[in-house]
């Protein structure tokens, strides 16, 4: 049997899988088991941040784990010290303490844990404690129970009834319908800055500041789930200050790029005093939080090597110039099957004007595109049924933009005509 054999045999059919198979990376590269070579602009969904082969983070890895690959959390782990530390004075530059876990949907959890104990310490041991928290349209927060209850999108939820509850769900850059969509039980707001899975929608910064001004107004936290656009891609280190550099948030959600593809996971929680004059990070003490395998010595020398290199390698400035390059380039074509180009830094995505293409019935316009991209030597996942996304490694070379580019010009081409 083939790979695609044995999975379809062995594994859970829970994704609907592009017939890719890579089996080496070095840089940008992908090469599947009959040598094929691809550009990857998927970057395990703007995850390899590094890229792929002998760098940093894979000579980290291998270093821990002949020195100590697990401790548990009872005792103290200097690597999860070192990390955290860089989170706090060189990522956020924002004093807080943070928590290791393993992946965003596990991040996004503990944010839901700190607003439910918030809202509780609020009200005191009344049964009309303040555990509501609002999202917003065309979100995604992970794939646990409480990751899907807050996302505002319905297939994720379908046939997994009763869901958590305790979540509304307003829409994005609309600060009217968000104030209204406030009640008594409300204790938090919870948003992408930019986001990803939903198709690449930036909040504004109008809306960033009207929303930290509600939260202020009425005793909420705002909470940021930075998981895929946080840690450089979008061109800060804080993904939001590349949108509204003023906002303070009171937590933040970390994953994906933070280890470079090693699944690791984190979240910052602000010390800034609550109306109970004590910090807010102090909720969540002793026992209220944890996990086996969150914060291991392995773990974090991988993160640590990854944020090394992103820091000392100004890789977010990168970002940047690279995400100016591709936005231009791309713009500049004025093709008839794009509508737009949205996100920030090498977090963008591409909108399709579905009807120039000749897809097949029944298959999205992105989907069919990232196929036919995927044919081609070019790994660009969609985000809904009429977006592409260009999240290629902060490594990426002008060149292998260019190359990028021109592939995707290519293939739009073949197929409008």
């Amino acid at each position: 049997m083939n790979t695609a054999e044995k999975l379809a045999r062995y594994v859970l059919p829970t994704y609907s899988r592009f017939s890719v198979s890579p089996v080496r990376g070095e840089g940008t590269l992908l090469w599947d088991a009959d040598g094929k070579r691809y550009l990857d602009f998927c970057s395990g969904l703007a995850t390899c941040t590094l890229g792929h082969g002998d760098n940093a983070l894979s000579r980290a890895i291998a270093r821990q784990a002949g020195d100590l690959i697990h401790c548990c959390n009872l005792y103290q782990i200097d690597k999860q010290a070192e990390l955290a530390e860089c989170l706090v004075e060189e990522c956020l530059e924002l004093q807080g303490r943070v928590f290791f876990s393993n992946s965003g949907a596990e991040s996004n959890d503990g944010l839901v844990k700190l607003a439910r104990r918030f809202g509780r310490a609020r009200t005191g041991d009344k049964a009309e404690s303040r555990h509501e928290i609002i999202t917003f349209h065309q979100s995604f927060h992970g794939r646990t129970l409480g990751g899907i209850a807050a996302t505002a999108q319905s297939k994720v939820k379908e046939g997994f009834d009763p869901l958590l509850p305790g979540f509304h769900h307003s829409p994005l850059n609309d600060l009217e319908s968000l104030a209204s969509a406030i009640g008594p039980a409300t204790c938090a707001i919870m948003l992408e800055p930019i986001q990803g899975e939903g198709g690449i929608h930036l909040a504004t910064p109008e809306f960033l500041r009207g929303v930290q001004d509600l939260c202020e107004q009425k005793d909420l936290l705002l909470l940021l789930d930075e998981v895929q656009c946080g840690l450089g891609r979008t061109g800060n280190m804080a993904g939001w200050r590349s949108i509204e550099p003023s906002l303070t948030p009171d937590a933040v959600s970390w994953a994906k790029g933070l280890g470079g593809g090693f699944p690791v996971g984190a979240f910052w929680v602000s010390d800034r005093l609550t109306s109970q004059n004590k910090p807010l990070f102090e909720l969540l003490g002793t026992g209220s939080h944890g996990s086996t395998f969150g914060g291991s010595p392995l773990a974090c020398a991988a993160a640590q090597a990854v944020l090394r290199e992103v820091i000392d390698n100004d890789l977010p400035q990168r970002a940047t110039l690279h995400g100016q390059t591709i936005r231009a380039t791309v713009e500049g074509w004025q093709h008839q099957a794009i509508t737009e180009v949205r996100g920030k830094g090498l977090l963008l995505g591409v909108g399709l004007q579905a009807a120039a293409f000749d897809a097949p019935e029944g298959t999205p316009a992105s989907i069919h595109l990232s196929k036919e991209l995927a044919k081609s030597g070019l790994l660009a996942p969609p985000a809904g049924p009429d977006t592409v996304r260009l999240m290629p490694p902060l490594t990426v070379s002008e060149e292998e933009i260019h190359e990028a580019l021109g592939i995707f010009r290519h293939t739009l081409d073949q197929l409008c005509n």
